[in-house]
């Protein structure tokens, strides 16, 4: 009768296995946003190149944050690009556990995470820290730089072949260029009548300060309006 695994030895296997594995995945994981950035920042040099023949008070930018976040301003918006620093595995009731692709190696299931948040420019411009983002995109990467996204329109469908698409540096463009294109489409809404009836004395010099009244492109009105699956 063969011995059981004591309990160090179950956790040394664990510690092999998925702890090694996350790792990993945390060094691809920063490979690829560093991608993003390079990207990204092309992106934004190739825009600005264009539109200073056009009209140079549209701004496009490219703003550096860290290891872990930089920004893409264009006109009104701005884009936040953050690389969350823990590894995940997707839930038991997630479609991908279906695949035959997860059933080979249940291992291919721990994915980076890649957001994309959309912002009024003027929210940063005016340190508006009431303000809000709404999430564009999310992208999840294995180890094996597998990849698929979960986001708004064509964000939704074009980039969800999580068992046959590898990453690249053009998945990467098309992937930012379809967030911009994303926000682009949608403008400032006005607040709900009722949502502005009432206002303190501290932000009504909170407005003078730093126009601090909180905004974003859908607040008063649910995100759901524009018929996408939320994410």
């Amino acid at each position: 009768m063969e011995k059981s695994n004591s309990p160090k030895e179950i956790i040394l296997d664990i510690l092999k296995t998925k702890a090694c594995l996350k790792q990993d995945v945390f060094k691809s994981t920063i490979e690829i946003f560093a991608d993003f950035k390079a990207e990204g920042k092309k992106l934004v040099e190739e825009l600005k190149a264009e539109m200073d023949g056009v009209d140079k008070k549209v701004i496009v930018d490219f703003i550096e944050k860290g290891d872990y976040e930089f920004h893409i301003k264009f006109g009104g918006d701005i884009l936040v690009f953050f690389m969350h620093t823990n590894v995940f595995e997707f839930d038991k009731s997630h479609a991908m556990w279906s695949t035959s692709y997860l059933k080979e190696d249940d291992l291919r299931a721990y994915c980076g995470m890649i957001n994309v948040y959309n912002f009024l420019a003027d929210s940063f411009k005016y340190n508006r820290a009431n303000d809000v983002g709404y999430l564009v995109a999310r992208m999840f990467i294995n180890k094996d730089l597998h990849y698929f996204v979960e986001g708004k329109r064509q964000l939704g469908f074009l980039y969800n072949d999580f068992v046959n698409e590898i990453i690249s540096t053009k998945k990467i463009r098309q992937v930012i260029e379809s967030s911009i294109l994303y926000s682009m489409d949608f403008d400032l809404l006005t607040p709900r009548y009722e949502t502005m009836q009432e206002v303190s004395v501290n932000e009504v010099f909170a407005v003078t300060n730093a126009m601090n009244i909180k905004t974003g492109k859908r607040l008063g009105f649910k995100f759901q309006a524009d018929n996408d699956n939320i994410l």
